[in-house]
């Protein structure tokens, strides 16, 4: 199989980690040859409840026993897709009260921009510095890492940039801004945290000088921080939140939220004026929903902030100079990009699945499931511990 994943599928880097994979169950991903993996990383932040958890799981086949694509988005009244909808409005603070579903988080950025340009009339985006939104070409757009970029100018204009958490270029959003876009945290960069409440005073900036919030909770979003969405650590509520990741309990989806006033512009002059054909599909809505359902009815939110700290109290070494994030969103430093690269690699043989981030390279990410027990995080830890202590 291996053979043929290289040959016929389309690669996204020259090495790919390429573990042939069998069938995965809770936190294990198992392969081919028998051979059991810790997921450290839950599909990148994607699997939220594990891997096949029952209850999305009984919810994925009670909808195939209904029907699946019958007609593109926004056109027909799908119970998956509306209950999930509605759920997400009774669980956000008011006005977010309505959202649109999309297949996968770059897709919410993109129709987030479109949104944003088309109520405010304006045209300028500002997104900030190290920041990562995606890869289609407006996402794209939103990024300052030029080796990404050069291949593929030219990108959507009128964007232009501030230093995350820096009050003094708040400045440079004014009236002729359409939105800011901000990751609650900013993944790619580092799991960098908001500081001295920055995210409220971007909102306030916004509201002064009438343009858009637009927070970015593909990764942190749905429990991951200890809050059903990041957002709600920083007392701020954006005009426009967008998400998607671990939204689907490992079914691709994605979705941006905001008032019924703000949304309702997208419905008209022209009308479509954003479109999907497979956004809100009922198999996948269903899963969204069983996903949100567990998320909120059970204490895997609050869990997490308890886990964190089992985290931070085991990974304590001389070769980890500090761990950024909150919850279980987090990203231990390591003292140089060559001992977080040979971390990653020598755990995938021990059986543990860690990965990179994008910009910081020193980097390393952990993002298990929510639903992983503290037996498992000792026995991963211990593995990390122990390579370290090879790695000095």
């Amino acid at each position: 199989m291996k053979n043929d994943f290289l040959k016929y599928q389309a690669q996204t880097s020259p090495y790919p980690l390429a573990v042939e994979v069998s069938y995965a169950e809770g936190s294990y991903i198992f392969s081919t040859e028998g051979k059991k993996y810790l997921d450290f990383v839950a599909g990148v932040s994607a699997c939220s409840l594990g891997h096949r958890h029952p209850r999305v799981v009984q919810a994925i086949k009670d909808q195939l026993d209904k029907y699946l694509h019958v007609m593109v988005y926004g056109e027909y009244a799908q119970a998956p897709a509306v209950q999930l909808s509605k759920l997400l409005a009774e669980h956000l603070p008011d006005p977010l009260e309505k959202t649109y579903l999309t297949n996968s988080g770059t897709e919410a950025i993109e129709g987030s921009l479109k949104l944003a340009r088309r109520y405010t009339g304006r045209t300028e985006i500002i997104a900030a510095r190290n920041a990562y939104h995606g890869n289609t070409m407006g996402s794209l757009s939103l990024m300052t890492y030029e080796e990404r970029q050069k291949p593929f100018r030219p990108l959507i204009g009128d964007v232009s940039f501030i230093e995350f958490n820096s009050e003094e270029d708040l400045e440079k959003i004014t009236e002729r801004t359409a939105a800011v876009i901000l990751e609650t945290i900013q993944g790619g960069a580092g799991f960098i945290l908001p500081k001295n409440n920055y995210l409220k005073k971007v909102k306030i900036r916004c509201e002064e000088v009438g343009a858009l919030l637009i927070l970015d909770e593909i990764q942190p979003g749905f429990g991951r921080t200890g809050k059903l969405f990041g957002f709600q650590h920083f007392d701020v509520v954006p005009d426009i939140v967008a998400m998607g990741k671990g939204m689907g309990g490992g079914l691709p989806i994605g979705a941006f939220t905001a008032s019924e006033k703000l949304m309702d512009s997208l419905s008209d002059h022209p009308k479509m004026g954003h479109i999907t054909t497979f956004g809100g599909n009922p198999v996948i809505a269903s899963a969204a929903l069983a996903t949100l359902q567990e998320i909120t009815d059970t204490d895997l939110i609050a869990d997490s902030l308890q886990k964190e700290k089992l985290f931070r109290k085991l990974l304590v070494h001389p070769l980890i100079s500090e761990i950024r994030g909150k919850g279980l969103m987090l990203a231990p430093i390591l003292n140089s990009e060559e001992i977080a690269n040979q971390l990653v690699l020598q755990a995938q043989e021990k059986g543990l699945i860690l990965f990179w981030l994008l910009f910081e390279k020193r980097a390393v990410r952990i993002s298990p499931p929510l639903t992983i027990s503290e037996e498992e995080i000792k026995e991963g830890c211990g593995i990390i511990i122990e390579l370290l202590d090879q790695l000095q």
